[in-house]
């Protein structure tokens, strides 16, 4: 009996690559594996259902599931995840100096339902303790004007979001006419190193340090889907790709933590990676888990977020967004 053939689509990440390369393979799996821009994977995915299986941001598919749309189902993969402290950008000499500034401001975003977004919003909630309603939203593209919001928002009636069409954040910004916006990416002037635009955070990493250790929320950015009608016929290639996809992650950290060898043309990598594997691990003992266990406290959070913000029509539960073969923890 031959093996299932499949298409994967994901970002080119080193903890994905030995799958990528077949050094690990998936059970029972002939798997071709492209590697692309997330954007494209995304668009191509939940527009088409172009492949088999592919990354995908959680606000995307937690937005879509939420009302309804089943055509994708997911396993506890997290080939992304990112604390955004680093992604809030404001003006130099502008209103805001510290967090609880934002309060009264005028605060852009690319998308509402932009996964990155949705963390920083439930931070600035949650964390600063400002509610959403006290901020003016303006979603406008962060370089270029012109992007829409795609997702079918249920936006709580007391929160002001203007779609901006004719100009980007990095310009309203500059010119004074928002006070600070989210970007998971930086932008153009902050990258071309323009003085007048800053991060609320230049040294993020104690902030970001200080906010798991006292959350224990690890920003989960993008997972894995499937197509559904796929899964439906063939259920066991969910555990079956978890499986490959946890030992090509503990491959990654293997060569990480090697010292004999640079894996990577980062001086002392290997030493910083043995020092965030000392201090930086959840209860588990791992620093990049997959599965729901040592992941709750984030999916948690982000699933109460996106449900308060509007991004997601329901408030869903960790266990229904995961195919549930790849939930169940076997004994010997």
């Amino acid at each position: 009996m031959s093996d299932l053939r499949l298409t994967l689509a994901v970002g080119d990440y080193d903890h994905t690559r030995d799958l990528a390369l077949g050094r690990v393979r998936a059970e029972g799996i002939d798997l071709t594996v492209l590697n692309r821009n997330v954007e494209e994977i995304f668009f191509r995915m939940y527009e088409r259902l172009e492949f088999d299986a592919s990354e995908m941001s959680m606000g995307m598919y937690t937005s879509s599931l939420s009302r309804g749309d089943m055509r994708m189902l997911a396993i506890p993969v997290f080939p992304s995840r990112v604390f955004r402290h680093s992604a809030i950008y404001v003006r130099e000499g502008g209103k805001v100096k510290k967090p609880e500034d934002l309060a009264g401001k005028k605060v852009g975003l690319p998308q509402w339902s932009q996964t990155a977004s949705i963390y920083a919003k439930g931070w600035v909630s949650s964390t600063v303790g400002i509610p959403l309603s006290k901020i003016t939203w303006i979603q406008a593209g962060v370089n270029d004007p012109g992007r829409d919001e795609h997702a079918q928002l249920n936006l709580p009636a007391d929160i002001s979001l203007t779609s901006v069409q004719d100009k980007s954040l990095s310009q309203m910004l500059l010119s004074g006419e928002i006070d600070a916006f989210f970007s998971a990416r930086p932008p153009q002037p902050f990258v071309d190193g323009d003085p007048r635009m800053q991060r609320l955070f230049p040294d993020y990493r104690p902030a970001e340090e200080k906010f798991f250790s006292s959350t224990g929320i690890f920003p989960i950015m993008h997972t894995i889907v499937m197509r559904r009608e796929l899964y439906n016929a063939n259920r066991w290639i969910a555990r079956n790709l978890l499986l490959a996809f946890e030992e090509a992650r503990d491959r990654s950290v293997e060569r990480m933590l090697d010292l004999t060898a640079s894996h990577v043309p980062v001086p002392w990598a290997m030493d910083h990676a043995a020092r965030v594997g000392r201090d930086f691990v959840f209860k588990g003992g791992d620093m990049w888990p997959y599965g729901i266990k040592q992941n709750r406290t984030t999916l948690d959070a982000f699933l109460q977020y996106a449900y308060e913000q509007g991004s997601c029509h329901r408030l869903l539960r960790a266990e229904e967004i995961f195919a549930e073969e790849a939930l169940a923890e076997m004994k010997v």
